[in-house]
């Protein structure tokens, strides 16, 4: 058994036989990697606005979102409700050049168009909003994140839909109908701090659509096509009222700005005969890499290369006890290798989180001031960014230590921890293998502990390429760091095991002859 005087001396003596010049340097230049290569991404890029950047949008929760839509809207107090009866939405999608250049009529599956409460025109503003979609029925959709669902199908004139949205105080609660009389609640939200007069009113947006070209050995790019949705309404009741004034067109975010709306009906509402039509492009829901936005780990570009570094280190640290020449008394041990591998992992842990901790708000920082917004940028995220990626890189050493543990020899083991964690790692990075593919080996391989470091959120209600190339992981952090705990505890064990318990050697017997 160890005692205690044991352990500090036996971890004295690893990190001796560490801190190598050698070693040290290279873990100086792992870090020196994910600094210099994430601060050069950072400096190089740049928002395309030729001019002053608009501020980015940022919600309630001080995320950035989208809010861009038509909107004809009066004030509402503190107490009311508004009533409308849907008889069409329609919409056009534009396919781009070089495969299309042309307009045609349809709708996305996220195109929207119904009512909504607002807390004034400020892009970002608390919402409230009760709608037709272009694919998924009737949501309720509020505070950019939050989405409920209604009835499925769609709207026309011989079978409209009557939508409510009623408020009391913070209580934003909606309502459908197929005849005006029966009433069935989609869903309530309470909207904390509205303030006594908001914005009520009808809207419409749609989202850009992706068109995913083929690339690689079965990856594919994202390709945007522009969208337009409009909807038709009649029978507008507004109760609560907090003023006499009439309503009112305004664009939530720019409209009718860039080439592609330049042919496409113009943006707006439009009354005529008791009839409302609202036509409008954009979206109302959380911002995302779509919207030009950058997630925080997008400057972690240098950890492929400072992992190779920290993978050859732990394993030439143990595959160099099999090559040295037998010292009496000190032959690898199961205390030893434990002691081993409390060094690598501290050591490189450290190092991760001097690095990460490092660039991460520093190249957050130069890509605001660059007019890029950063996605998931909170404080609380960073920390768990930097400490989670720090995590995976330390229990990626120790399991490289284990695995030049069991294959004894350097050529053997690095290859293998090579292919085992930075190759997937470093091939899901890019559009190159299938998605299926890619988010298979983050998955099943001791990569996956590199979630750790995902700050994009996977929402339903946006429209996005949801793949490990586009920064999203298919398991979340605790996941996927679970997943490289459990490689790892599997191949300690198995080196453990075949070591001996102690370098205390049987005594010889004594030749009395």
């Amino acid at each position: 058994m160890l005692t205690t005087n044991e352990l500090p001396r036996l971890l004295r003596r690893e990190w001796t036989r560490f801190r190598r010049p050698g070693r040290l340097i290279a873990m100086a230049a792992a870090a020196l990697a994910v600094v210099t290569i994430g601060l050069l991404y950072a400096y190089g890029n740049h928002a395309s606005c030729g001019g002053p950047c608009p501020a980015v949008p940022t919600g309630p929760d001080g995320s950035v979102v989208d809010d861009r839509f038509s909107f004809l809207h009066r004030d509402l107090g503190e107490n009311g409700s508004i009533t409308v009866r849907m008889t069409s939405m329609t919409g056009t999608i534009t396919y781009p050049p070089p495969d299309h250049d042309q307009i045609v009529p349809g709708l996305v599956p996220w195109a929207k168009a119904g009512i909504i409460i607002k807390d004034g025109i400020r892009q970002g503003s608390s919402y409230a909003a009760l709608m037709l979609t272009g694919g998924h029925g009737v949501r309720m959709q509020y505070d950019y994140r939050h989405d409920a669902a209604g009835s499925d199908g769609g709207v026309s004139a011989d079978s409209p839909r009557w939508l409510r949205l009623t408020r009391s105080g913070d209580t934003i609660t909606g309502y459908e109908s197929a005849d005006g009389e029966r009433w069935t609640e989609v869903g309530t939200a309470r909207l904390s701090g509205l303030p006594r007069t908001v914005r009520v009113g009808l809207f419409a947006t749609s989202p850009g659509d992706l068109t995913l070209r083929p690339t690689g050995l079965g990856g594919a790019t994202e390709e945007v096509r522009f969208t337009q949705a409009a909807g038709v309404f009649d029978n507008v009741s507004l109760k609560g009222a907090a003023s006499g004034g009439g309503w009112r067109r305004d664009a939530i975010g720019e409209m009718n700005q860039t080439d592609w709306e330049k042919y496409h009906k113009a943006s707006g509402a439009v009354e005529e005969n008791g009839t409302i039509t609202v036509t409008g492009t954009g979206d109302i829901g959380p911002g995302g890499v779509e919207g030009g936005g950058r997630p925080m780990e997008r400057t972690l570009g240098g950890l492929p290369l400072a992992l190779l570094i920290v993978l050859v280190i732990a394993v030439r640290f143990v595959t160099s006890e099999h090559h040295r020449e037998p010292m009496p008394g000190t032959p690898l041990t199961r205390r030893a290798l434990a002691a081993k591998a409390v060094v690598v992992g501290t050591v490189t842990f450290v190092t991760g989180l001097l690095a990460v901790g490092a660039v991460i708000p520093a190249g957050v920082a130069i890509l605001k001031a660059n007019g890029i917004s950063v996605i998931g940028a909170s404080a609380l995220t960073g920390v768990r960014v930097v400490t989670g990626t720090a995590t995976t890189l330390a229990l990626a050493a120790v399991l490289a230590l284990a695995l030049g543990t069991l294959l004894k020899r350097a050529r053997l083991a690095i290859p293998a921890a090579v292919l085992a964690i930075a190759l997937p790692y470093a091939l899901t990075s890019f559009p190159l293998l299938a998605d299926d593919i890619s988010q298979w080996l983050l998955r099943i391989t001791p990569a996956a502990g590199f979630a750790a470091q995902q700050t994009l959120i996977e929402y339903p209600q946006v429209i996005a390429h949801y793949a490990p190339s586009a920064g999203y992981f298919p398991l979340p952090w605790w996941a996927g760091i679970a997943v490289v705990c459990a490689y790892t505890a599997t191949l300690l064990g198995l080196a453990l095991n075949r070591l001996p318990q102690s370098d205390e050697r049987p005594e010889q017997p004594v030749d009395w002859r």
